[in-house]
């Protein structure tokens, strides 16, 4: 991208901004309320993050496709828009990229596939829909793994994602790409999709925030599997207040969308200060010992659980029962995978990498039984998970398994000493969460000695998305831990 074009497309504009940084790095909320305060414009914020992304976006590679010259157009609209007394949005002027999984009309969406590396959609998905609706303007597309399948952002079109905090490491997928780019100062909120951790994981990776809604919070269309509670689509965002600030733009029902539910997004706008005192919180380093954990993460999330006491919390370690969960997994993301890509392996196997092959025929491979083997199985869990939160308010838990591991490698091969068989084992600690239908949220927790983040997981009971919210928020406020930037993302080089 051409500095001058950018330069002169904004134009001249007065602002109290001190610098780049500071823009880059303020949050979404505090920078929204700066626009429609006139405090600084939206041409203004969105060069800003274009500089940034010019600057730092070689070494990470977390936005894939960039539309700037479009986005201080819409910038400059936005301005005008402002200046004349319109009505705005609660977005109005904030730049995003969408995940490459979400369709974008007139911008190239590639789905990290060599099959669709040229493909420019017609239509909006609908979190682009009510994004842009919301005031946002689009700059780009965040980074995916190959058809967004696992937590390791690398693809044959665009090459990995590397994490802000240790560039010989990955940034955690599928949302790999909005996780570093938040990280790094590039965006202030990005939109993201969970299926097995893929909100929750690169947030853990990259010191950011990400919430793995309710199913049906936030409504999805077009879908080709409408009536699975297995994938969700949600916001990221560097702070707990700027995801419910995202949440309440993105969630609400719509027809198009047959589980969408009826809350409307405004519930979850407004202050998160009501605090965590009284509440009965659970607390489990290894999912009451269903996976292996490296000790780095039970070391860096070990001071999580003093600080929920210290806040007023009546903790204890206990976790609900989750057998089967694994195998209600497995089986359900198998089905999906088939049913969302099978006609595309038909056509194109040679052009798909094999763990994309793999999922799809082990989809293939499932008979009547089994599909309806899992439906009991999530039935019983679905029981026991409600039944557990009739005692606690809240369970704590590892996001991941492991901290952020080397880039080169498809996935970890061992978790504390345990070997990993599928490029899938290593995240079950969020997987197994993604078929309780529970809201589960990744807010920042700490750090390995080598530096690499960590991030807690808050999950609650059904359909409680703002509890989860509010207890991130408050945790949040406690630990201050997502103040620590990532020295590629600042112009000193330092490490804040």
């Amino acid at each position: 991208m051409d500095d001058q074009a950018v330069h002169s497309a904004a134009g001249p504009v007065a602002g109290t901004v001190t610098g780049p940084d500071e823009l880059c790095f303020r949050t979404a909320t505090d920078l929204a309320a700066a626009i429609r305060r006139r405090e600084v414009s939206a041409r203004e914020v969105v060069t800003a993050h274009l500089e940034q992304i010019e600057r730092v976006n070689p070494a990470v590679n977390a936005i894939v496709t960039l539309v700037a010259e479009q986005a201080l157009e819409e910038a400059a609209k936005a301005d005008a828009r402002l200046m004349s007394g319109a009505e705005v949005g609660p977005l109005h002027g904030l730049p995003v990229a969408h995940k490459d999984l979400h369709d974008t009309a007139g911008i190239r969406t590639t789905y990290g596939s060599p099959i669709f590396a040229d493909r420019v959609p017609d239509l909006d998905h609908l979190v682009v829909e009510r994004l842009k609706n919301a005031g946002a303007i689009t700059i780009g597309k965040t980074n995916v793994p190959e058809l967004g399948m696992g937590s390791h952002t690398v693809n044959e079109v665009f090459g990995p994602t590397r994490n802000p905090y240790d560039l010989s490491r990955s940034a955690g997928g599928s949302s790999g790409g909005a996780g570093a780019a938040l990280a790094a100062g590039m965006l202030p909120i990005a939109d993201g999709s969970d299926t097995g951790g893929s909100l929750r994981n690169p947030a853990s990776f990259n010191n950011v925030v990400g919430l793995r809604p309710s199913p049906g919070r936030v409504p999805s269309w077009p879908d080709k599997a409408p009536w699975s509670q297995l994938s969700v689509k949600g916001p990221m965002a560097r702070t707990v207040t700027d995801v419910a600030l995202g949440l309440s733009v993105l969630a609400g029902p719509d027809p198009r969308s047959p589980l969408a539910l009826e809350t409307p997004g405004a519930a979850f706008a407004g202050p998160l200060d009501g605090g965590v005192r009284g509440l009965r919180v659970a607390w489990s380093a290894d999912l009451g010992g269903a996976v292996p954990v490296d000790a780095e993460v039970r070391d860096a999330l070990g001071p999580a659980v003093e600080v929920f006491a210290s806040l007023g919390c009546e903790v204890e370690e206990a976790c609900p029962d989750l057998s089967g969960a694994d195998e209600v997994f497995l089986v359900q993301r198998a089905w999906q995978m088939e049913l969302a890509y099978g006609a595309l392996l038909d056509e194109h196997r040679h052009r798909m990498a094999p763990d994309v092959v793999w999922n799809i025929e082990e989809g293939r491979k499932l008979t009547g039984p089994e599909l309806a083997r899992a439906q009991l199985l999530q039935t019983a869990l679905y029981h026991r998970v409600r039944e557990f939160f009739e005692t606690y308010d809240l369970l704590l838990l590892p996001v991941s398994q492991v901290a952020p591991f080397d880039i080169r490698l498809p996935y970890p091969a061992s978790v504390d000493g345990t070997a990993m068989e599928t490029y899938l084992d290593w995240m079950r600690s969020a997987y197994l969460i993604s078929v309780t239908g529970c809201p589960a949220l990744s807010v920042p927790a700490g750090f390995t000695p080598e530096g690499l983040p960590v991030g807690l997981q808050v999950v609650g009971p059904h359909r409680q998305d703002r509890a989860v919210l509010a207890a991130g928020y408050a945790f949040e406020q406690a630990t201050r831990t997502a103040e620590r930037r990532p020295a590629v993302a600042l112009r000193d080089g330092s490490r804040s």
